[in-house]
C-alpha cells in the first residue's frame, strides 16, 4: 500500500474490537518514533507518551472505578464494570499528554504546541496501520479528570490529549460517511467574487 493509499483508507477500529496481537516491542518502538516525528516548531517537544500494557491498564481501571464510584455512588454495577473495562479494551494502551514548553511561548504559542501533541497522535495512528495493526484514539471523562491525571504521574492540569488503544481488528471496520469535500475545501482568490 502506498502512503497516499494508507492515508485515504485509514480507519479507526473501536477499542472493544481490538484483540491480539499487539505490536511487538520493535514495532512499538517504530510506532513511537514515527509519532514523535510530528511537526514541532522550535523543538519544544511539548508531549509525553506513556505505554500501558495489561497490568498497568488493570491498575488504571481500578483507579477509574474508585473515582467513578465516589462521584456516582448509586451507579448500577453494570455501569461500574463498563468503567473498569474502559482502559482495558485493547491489548495495548498509549496515553499521550501535552507538555507545552513555556520557555518557547514567545516563538511557539501554547496552542501550536498543543496541536503538535495532536499531530503525534495522528502519526501514531498512521504508523500503527502501516505496520498492519489497528487503533482508536479516545478521551472521555478520565482524560479530563484531575485525579486520573495525577494517578498517571502528571499534574492535575496536564492535558491528556489521547488514550490510544492498539491491537488487531477482530473484524474489519465498516466504512462511515465522510465529510462532503466541497463543503470543507475551498480556494481563496482575493479580488474575485
Amino acid at each position: 500500500m502506498t502512503t497516499i493509499e494508507l492515508l485515504l483508507s485509514r480507519r479507526s477500529v473501536l477499542a472493544v474490537n481490538l484483540g491480539d496481537p499487539a505490536p511487538n516491542n520493535e514495532e512499538l518502538d517504530q510506532i513511537l518514533r514515527a509519532g514523535i516525528r510530528a511537526p514541532d516548531h522550535g523543538r519544544a517537544e511539548p508531549w509525553r507518551i506513556q505505554i500501558l500494557r495489561k497490568a498497568a491498564q488493570k491498575a488504571l481501571a481500578e483507579i477509574c472505578v474508585d473515582v467513578f464510584r465516589r462521584e456516582y455512588p448509586d451507579a448500577p454495577e453494570a455501569l461500574v464494570e463498563q468503567e473498569r473495562q474502559r482502559p482495558q479494551r485493547s491489548p495495548l494502551l498509549l496515553v499521550v499528554t501535552s507538555y507545552p514548553n513555556a520557555d518557547k511561548f514567545a516563538k511557539v504559542p501554547e496552542l501550536e504546541q498543543k496541536l503538535s501533541a495532536a499531530a503525534v497522535c495522528q502519526n501514531i495512528l498512521i504508523a500503527t496501520q502501516a505496520l498492519g495493526y489497528n487503533a482508536q484514539w479516545v478521551t472521555d471523562w478520565p482524560a479530563y479528570h484531575a485525579e486520573i491525571r495525577q494517578a498517571l504521574g502528571h499534574s492535575a492540569d496536564t492535558d491528556i490529549v489521547a488514550f490510544i488503544h492498539i491491537g488487531t481488528a477482530i473484524e474489519a471496520p465498516k466504512e462511515r460517511p465522510r465529510p462532503e469535500f466541497d463543503a470543507i475545501v475551498s480556494e481563496w482568490n482575493p479580488g474575485q467574487a
